[in-house]
């Protein structure tokens, strides 16, 4: 299994939790006064999501922990977390993807993500929303900050939020402004920001925490069935595994979509849907495909 691969040692895990512990405690007065429930935990039934409501848990701070449904979450996903996260409230999507794919008139990309706006973006608006993220994951992930709002970096100061300035960032004399949080703003903070895989999976282990059987059958990271930010290998995963998800969610979109005139280049619905998951631009796509 994914977790016996990895190896970290127990006096890491230790360190690392008494690091992440005192700054989940420094940011409970801010989230307090943006919120009089405290901080805001984003959930997603994933092993990043799991150490943080952990760590969260053990630093004693006042929270609520939430998770986003999106109407394409595998089901072992869903039905692990209501299993083992009674405390974890699950919020039902304004809408569904089938139904968000027609209003769109188009299926989500990595640039146009309209399903996270709709289904997760705007949680924990007003509050100190902690979350799972971590640099290790991703290129675009390495440029994210431990202290975020509105794409800049900052620091917590008790109550306040306190901008960084990133020339002198490490300088004793770092030049510092306390920025006025508004109640529509969301400040983020990524407790884990550091860790790497292995120190996930140790501290589960460690703590004797069970994960969702999804990661037993090879899945690296779990998300939404057929995410546009997923690669193509894990596209063909889901394909694999979700074939009635992807008949009754995206394969009914495409065609939906082909009887009001859209994707009239291809083939058929089966066509648009590899055209899809493989990334690549539509006439690029086409052109190899007519040879």
């Amino acid at each position: 299994m994914t977790m016996n691969n990895m190896i970290t040692t127990t006096a890491r895990i230790d360190r690392l939790t008494a690091e992440a512990v005192a700054f989940i405690r420094r940011a409970e007065p801010l989230a307090l006064k943006m919120d009089a429930r405290g901080m805001h935990v984003a959930f997603s039934g994933g092993k990043d999501s799991q150490v943080l409501l952990a760590l969260v848990e053990m630093a004693g701070v006042r929270h609520h922990a939430e998770m986003q449904l999106t109407s394409v979450d595998p089901p072992q996903v869903v039905r692990f977390v209501r299993e083992n996260y009674p405390q974890v409230h699950l919020n039902c999507p304004r809408t569904t993807m089938y139904k968000l794919m027609i209003k769109m008139h188009m299926l989500p990309t990595r640039i146009i993500r309209y399903c996270c706006s709709e289904f997760k973006e705007f949680a924990g608006r007003g509050s100190v929303t902690a979350t799972g993220i971590r640099r290790a994951e991703s290129a675009r992930r390495k440029k994210r900050n431990a202290v975020e709002m509105n794409g800049g970096s900052y620091d917590i100061n008790g109550d306040k939020l306190v901008e960084l300035d990133e020339n002198t960032f490490f300088s004793a004399e770092r030049k510092e402004t306390v920025h006025c949080v508004g109640n529509k703003d969301k400040v983020i903070i990524n407790p884990i920001i550091d860790w790497t895989d292995a120190d996930v999976w140790g501290f589960l282990n460690y703590h004797g925490i069970p994960h969702c059987s999804l990661y037993d059958i090879g899945y690296k990271r779990i998300g939404c069935i057929l995410c546009p930010m997923g690669t193509r290998k894990k596209a063909e995963t889901d394909l694999r595994n979700f074939p009635r998800f992807v008949e009754k969610v995206y394969l009914r979109a495409i065609r939906t979509l082909r009887t009001q005139g859209y994707f009239a280049d291809f083939l058929d619905e089966y066509e648009v849907l590899d055209w899809w998951i493989s990334k690549k631009n539509k006439e690029d796509y086409l052109k190899e495909n007519r040879r």
